[in-house]
């Protein structure tokens, strides 16, 4: 029988515990094998220690992760180059440069850590991966372009303090590539093209509230998709007669 919402309780001091301990566990398989995406994983953890914080009872939990270890993690991911690797050695990409930011920006260590020269650093990382010809973004340097990427640009040169956007990258082209990757159904994909998912809808939600664009959209239409990706066992799947999934609730 299924327990009604009223009646389920969040373990707070159990999420705090796991989060907690997958970060100090660095000889864990676990922690070793998540190299790959470690910078998100310090964004993710740190960011539920955060929310856990946020009422009187739990107001600790932000601070069961040192603040001068976070950010030392965060700053040896830091490349000559501006950006961040998802790992000390790694090569910059952009997903976890905003990853990287967002950190610092969460524990006040932004202008602390980074110099107005370095934060112009991380901007012109982030701008340099525009593509001229029609606005998308890469990740790297190796070339996937994904909708994704345009709100991590996006977003991360919003946390940067640049100003005006325009500054920087060509917001217009920028628009226009994510209403080309718009799909019948409103939603939106990864390229022109792509099936609508979930993940893609948030990111270029996402990425035209920060362009100014958000206006371009049918928000009613898109609502309606977004509303029919509830399942019967009430979560949320990313498209059509796919399961549900904790991520596409978020």
């Amino acid at each position: 029988m299924m327990e009604s919402v009223g009646s389920l309780v969040l373990r707070k001091e159990k999420h705090a515990e796991y989060v907690v301990e997958f970060q100090k566990d660095k000889a864990g398989y676990e922690y070793v094998a998540s190299e790959y995406l470690r910078l998100s994983g310090i964004y993710w953890g740190t960011t539920a220690l955060w929310l856990l914080a946020e009422d009187e009872e739990g107001k600790e939990f932000k601070e069961r992760l040192p603040r001068e270890e976070v950010v030392k993690d965060v700053m040896a991911c830091w490349n000559g180059d501006g950006g961040f690797g998802s790992a000390p050695g790694h090569d910059s990409h952009l997903l976890y440069t905003l990853s990287a930011v967002q950190v610092l920006v969460t524990y006040g260590a932004l202008e602390e850590e980074l110099s107005g020269e370095d934060r112009e650093r991380t901007a012109a990382f982030v701008a340099g991966l525009q593509s001229a010809e029609d606005g998308s973004f890469r990740g790297d340097k190796w070339g996937e372009v994904d909708t994704r990427f345009s709100y991590c640009a996006a977003s991360c040169l919003t946390l940067l303090g640049v100003k005006p956007l325009e500054s920087k990258i060509d917001v217009p082209k920028a628009v226009e590539f994510v209403l080309a990757c718009r799909n019948f159904d409103e939603g939106f994909g990864a390229r022109p093209g792509d099936e609508t998912h979930a993940g893609q809808v948030f990111c270029c939600v996402g990425a035209l509230t920060l362009l100014g664009a958000l206006d371009r959209v049918d928000k009613d239409r898109l609502a309606w998709w977004l509303c029919e990706r509830q399942t019967k066992g009430g979560g949320l799947n990313g498209r059509p007669q796919k399961l549900h999934d904790v991520c596409y609730t978020w």
